[in-house]
């Protein structure tokens, strides 16, 4: 599915930096079926994820951006919510872009957009999904979140807290919530068409798997390291059929109705 652009603070794209590039980019390239096009992954000619060399302020491993229409007042609110700023705002390849940190530590890049607004596709294997942060105090979170972001944390049923979604003040879920045992940070996910066929794939080109595959009702999700040690995971939606009917009468003329 073709994106053409983001809401304030929703995520926008992921960037992994590397230590080493060539080996990465070998394993992805394999993996999701993407391309290299400078430093982005592209999918069938279009964007859907950064690359870059790691460096002082990015270390290595995915980093999830979010869009913002003006970067300096997103870092007010950062800041006056209790986060810092890791990195200045910069120019970048489209846009400009900053790092930020949650008070737990886990950071967050900032995208302003200059034509350059993120992903180019979606909802498709091989596209970045929902992220998740991944801590052990999740009222601290949704009070930050929700005073930099305007996020709201909505509970999964039976969790007691620890496991949830985030979702915008309109009620559109964006990226997930899950208890870390250690630490704060977020974790980048990708869409795949078969989470055990992938797992199979990924073990081959030298990843770890580090949860196998799980059936959690609306599709199947596992979590793997990649062959230099940095986390993400993959998920797999259910296939839920849809059953259309059309009808024409005179009073009401056509009408379509959904089941399944």
């Amino acid at each position: 599915m073709r994106l053409r652009g983001f809401a304030p603070g929703t995520p926008c794209w992921v960037e992994l930096a590397s230590a080493d590039p060539a080996r990465s980019a070998d394993f992805y390239t394999r993996l999701f079926g993407w391309e290299t096009a400078g430093d982005r992954f592209t999918l069938g000619g279009e964007a859907v994820a950064g690359f870059t060399s790691v460096h002082a302020e990015r270390p290595v491993g995915w980093m999830t951006y979010l869009t913002e229409h003006n970067v300096e007042a997103s870092l007010l609110r950062v800041q006056e919510a209790g986060g810092s700023v890791v990195s200045p705002p910069a120019d970048a390849n489209g846009g400009r872009s900053a790092v930020i940190a949650d008070p737990a530590g886990a950071r967050l890049g900032i995208w302003e957009p200059r034509g350059f607004t993120g992903a180019q596709v979606g909802g498709e294997a091989g596209t970045m999904t929902f992220p998740e942060l991944l801590s052990d105090d999740a009222v601290a979170a949704a009070k930050f979140y929700g005073q930099a972001f305007g996020w709201l944390l909505r509970d999964e049923f039976g969790s007691d807290g620890t496991r949830g979604e985030w979702i915008t003040t309109a009620h559109d879920a964006m990226a997930g919530l899950a208890p870390s045992r250690g630490g704060s940070w977020w974790r980048a996910a990708f869409h795949v068409a078969d989470c055990v066929e992938t797992l199979e794939d990924a073990r081959a080109y030298g990843a770890t798997v580090v949860s196998r595959a799980r059936d959690l009702g609306f599709g199947t999700y596992a979590e793997l390291l990649d062959p230099a040690g940095v986390p993400f995971s993959i998920a797999s939606p259910a296939a839920i059929p849809i059953e259309l009917t059309m009808s024409i009468t005179r009073s009401r003329g056509m009408e379509l109705t959904f089941g399944g």
